[in-house]
């Protein structure tokens, strides 16, 4: 077979959503010898476009065991474009292991950009305490099994709210890294999105939106409120701890990582 000159070949762009349970898994990013959610999708494509050139971007990096409502990939096709986007959909999932499920495709041009074009994207983190749960709930909610006070939770959850230095709630900086980030909503309530028949009568979700987060900030804030409801801190260290001149704060408690959902990330 003639190989296409570089000059005339063509790329064809689409952007497909998809969300997923990981509890299972390594996270979202491609890893040897362990399961993760871009691994079993390239792996999936493989399978359903054995003769296709292609290679996906994910639009966020989810840590191991973090569960996804609604994330997204784009699909960089070479030469050929898919000839049925609904028909490529379903034979995708049905190919695709139980805990992911693509929700939609579309294509899109070659000036969308996955990463540059991300808006928002928006977490909870579902959580119960007291009495040990049900054993069906630990695949996408923590259970602290402690009385916290979760009305000092609520005060210190508020706080986050707005522009702040979030140097103190992240691992692994770089000098690249932008510590300043606004939070459009910081709230911790009374859980009534997520419902089963197994789930304890009372368990809460830390909600919390923005443009970018740095590596475990979410979970760190949540260890953080974890803290305050045992009173190991208090609303003054919160408020302290994103100062941008107070580095004796460093929070170091990350919540587990299995009651943390991305629930939703919006584009522009």
């Amino acid at each position: 077979m003639c190989k296409i000159p570089d000059l005339f070949r063509k790329r064809f762009y689409y952007f497909i959503k998809v969300q997923y349970l990981g509890y299972r898994l390594h996270g979202w990013q491609k890893q040897p010898d362990v399961k993760t959610v871009e691994g079993l999708i390239t792996k999936t494509l493989g399978w359903v476009m054995p003769e296709a050139k292609y290679k996906i971007l994910g639009t966020s990096r989810t840590d191991a065991m973090v569960s996804a409502e609604e994330s997204a990939f784009e699909l960089f096709l070479e030469n050929e474009p898919l000839e049925n986007l609904e028909e490529f959909l379903e034979l995708f999932n049905k190919n695709l292991p139980q805990d992911i499920r693509a929700l939609s495709i579309e294509e899109v041009d070659e000036k969308f950009n996955i990463i540059q074009n991300s808006k928002t994207k928006e977490y909870a983190y579902l959580f119960s305490i007291g009495d040990k749960f049900h054993p069906f709930c630990a695949p996408f909610m923590a259970n602290f099994q402690e009385d916290l006070d979760i009305e000092k939770m609520k005060e210190a959850a508020n706080l986050f709210q707005g522009r702040h230095n979030f140097k103190n709630y992240c691992v692994r900086v770089s000098e690249k890294s932008t510590f300043e980030r606004e939070m459009l909503r910081a709230e911790l309530v009374e859980n009534t999105l997520y419902k089963a028949n197994f789930f304890p009568e009372k368990s809460y979700i830390f909600h919390i939106h923005a443009a970018g987060f740095l590596r475990h900030q979410v979970r760190l804030m949540m260890g953080s409120l974890v803290l305050v409801g045992r009173g190991e801190l208090n609303l003054q260290d919160i408020a302290d701890s994103l100062k941008p001149d107070c580095p004796q704060l460093q929070m170091d408690y990350i919540a587990p990582a299995s009651g943390l959902i991305l629930r939703n990330i919006s584009f522009d």
